[in-house]
């Protein structure tokens, strides 16, 4: 049976890049349909959720054993690329945001612009941005401060543009989303660094399958994500047409800001890590962060069309993001140092 499952893997291996579609793509398409087809409701969208979360401890233990404690310091020291990367996402995002405001009525029913607002106005993502520059051989220790510190941030930075640039009523963001950041990323990152003298060389003799880690926590987030749209039925609110706008809306914003990040940070000088950084901790929108954040600001009755975007938005990046992580990769000088990049 291995011998199968191995000949079949090199076949399937040999196709794609003969079709030259990278395996990780296709593995996030196959995912999309996949949940698409036979999405997890009740208990096992449940236990998804369940896994998300484990897998997510577990890269943050994984990133915490490969990083030595000087590295670790190193990326909170480095207040020049957190500085950019708060301004792309609290300060570019929402400008761009404002000014779709263009497209409304005409383009965009205001149900729709106010979830394009509000998509922008969502701190970044923490484990596909840190997976992702992970692939791509960036500065993952500045990463992991970055994406977490934009998500600290964001809970009480995005309920306060939302007051400022929408009408809400509603109340403010628990707390509880603060301990649950700490539960799922700061306590599996300091385990790792405490373990790290014991299993620091065995994670570093294992990077290749390690990668797993990285890809497959990436996939469950797919999996996860587009699972509950199917559920919630969002995705059939709209018509072709006005779903195809958004659709384009969405690759808009996105390139817009990619182009942005990368260019800016070339411009501010930083080195070839620092800028694959930047531009995935920089161009990306917390689906898990706005979802909640959405029930709460927002009355159920409109919640459904509001987060349409941000659900586009995040298939979107996650395969736009992929493709160029890999990009990256193959990119990468044959002289840079492994150390921090492992799961790449």
């Amino acid at each position: 049976m291995t011998t199968v499952l191995a000949s079949l893997t090199r076949l399937v291996t040999a196709v794609l890049a003969k079709l030259r579609i990278d395996p990780f793509i296709a593995a996030i398409l196959a995912t999309v349909g996949i949940a698409s087809l036979l999405p997890a409701t009740g208990g096992a969208a449940t236990g998804f959720g369940i896994a998300s979360k484990i897998a997510v401890g577990l890269l943050f233990f994984l990133y915490g054993a490969r990083l030595s404690g000087q590295e670790a310091l190193d990326g909170i020291r480095h207040w020049r690329l957190h500085v950019t990367v708060l301004c792309a996402t609290f300060v570019l995002f929402p400008l761009l945001g404002l000014a779709a405001s263009a497209l409304s009525p005409g383009l965009l029913t205001s149900p729709l612009y106010t979830g394009v607002l509000f998509l922008c106005l969502l701190p970044s993502t923490v484990q596909s941005s840190i997976a992702f520059t992970s692939v791509a051989k960036g500065n993952v220790a500045a990463a992991i401060c970055s994406a977490s510190l934009s998500n600290l941030l964001g809970i009480v930075v995005t309920p306060l543009l939302v007051a400022l640039l929408l009408s809400t009523g509603g109340p403010g963001v628990s707390g509880s989303a603060v301990l649950d950041i700490v539960l799922q990323l700061l306590v599996p990152f300091v385990a790792g660094q405490l373990a790290r003298r014991w299993i620091g060389p065995w994670v570093q003799r294992h990077s290749a399958p390690l990668k797993l880690v990285d890809r497959g926590s990436i996939l469950l987030v797919v999996y996860t994500a587009f699972s509950a749209g199917m559920a919630e039925g969002i995705w059939h609110t709209l018509d072709v047409g006005p779903l195809l706008v958004l659709a384009g809306v969405c690759v808009v914003l996105l390139a817009v800001v990619l182009g942005a990040t990368g260019g800016g940070a070339k411009l501010l000088g930083f080195d070839r890590a620092d800028r694959i950084t930047i531009v995935f901790c920089g161009s990306k929108k917390s689906l898990a962060s706005g979802l909640p954040m959405a029930t709460v600001l927002f009355g159920h009755s409109e919640v459904g069309l509001i987060v349409l975007p941000l659900m586009l938005f995040h298939q979107i990046q996650l395969i736009v993001c992929a493709a160029m992580a890999r990009r990256y990769a193959r990119r990468a000088p044959a002289e840079e140092p492994e150390g921090l990049v492992a799961a790449g």
